[in-house]
């Protein structure tokens, strides 16, 4: 190996750079708050796997086998306006939009069903190795995520990978990374069992920041320990953020705040 021939004052100073770079590298993204700005209802029955809200209404993938579907719903009411129950077989996941289509992927079964979306109809099946979880777009592109730390880029037309990202939080790799939405450039993200939203960079998987919903949903009105946070929307045209959860009774229409610390 070469000489390390360094005198002690320059040694000390790159001591104290490493240092500093091993602190940055291991310090945590900052942490943002919430301010509920309005509620909505939301059906216990729906075990919330895709969510995304275009043109005045939400869109909603649930799962379990024997019980997925999709539906269309007014937020407003709840009512539903459009629904399609998946084959039993199948256990549904993420949704997206995609010019006239709809698609919605399976946790298990590699298949993605692609619908019109105006009137629910099948229109083919895509297929993929690995599990489904959750889905969003850019404008060229479908993100989707598999419970692990890796998001994948695909082909809209294919499905087919076209990169990935590992998503890192410093040094510490983000696992169970579940529900989607593309907001502003960034990727914010469900983690499966968490109170707190990623935002992720889409150019190299670095979390840019997470948004704590500790205290969203108060614990006596979640149905059982399953009915955790996973769902996010986006209404790009009023700068409006949703979010909810699996078999959660609301909706809630929140703005991102700083978060309030304990004096």
């Amino acid at each position: 190996m070469p000489s390390l021939n360094f005198r002690p004052g320059r040694l000390s100073r790159i001591t104290a750079l490493v240092a500093a770079l091993l602190t940055a590298t291991c310090t945590a993204a900052p942490v943002s708050g919430y301010k509920v700005v309005a509620k909505y209802p939301h059906s216990t029955d729906s075990y919330t796997e895709g969510f995304f809200y275009l043109d005045g209404l939400f869109y909603e993938g649930t799962g379990l086998s024997g019980h997925s579907a999709i539906t269309v719903s007014q937020p407003e009411t709840g009512k539903s306006l459009q629904r399609i129950d998946i084959p039993q077989q199948y256990f549904g996941e993420g949704i997206v939009d995609w010019g006239p289509n709809l698609y919605e992927w399976t946790w298990k079964s590699h298949i993605c069903f692609v619908y019109d979306r105006f009137t629910l109809r099948e229109v083919k099946r895509l297929t993929y190795s690995g599990e489904g979880w959750g889905m969003t777009r850019t404008a060229t592109q479908i993100i989707t995520s598999d419970g692990t730390g890796t998001l994948r880029f695909r082909d809209p037309n294919t499905f087919k990978e076209i990169r990935r990202i590992v998503v890192k939080d410093g040094s510490s790799k983000i696992d169970q990374l579940n529900e989607l939405e593309y907001i502003k450039g960034e990727i914010y993200a469900n983690v499966w069992h968490s109170d707190r939203i990623a935002r992720i960079s889409p150019l190299d998987g670095h979390v840019i920041g997470w948004i704590d919903l500790s205290g969203l949903l108060p614990e006596d009105q979640k149905v059982n320990a399953e009915a955790v946070l996973n769902g996010i929307a986006y209404d790009k045209q009023h700068d409006r953020l949703f979010v909810t959860g699996k078999q959660w009774p609301a909706i809630f229409e929140i703005r991102i705040v700083p978060l309030k610390t304990p004096r």
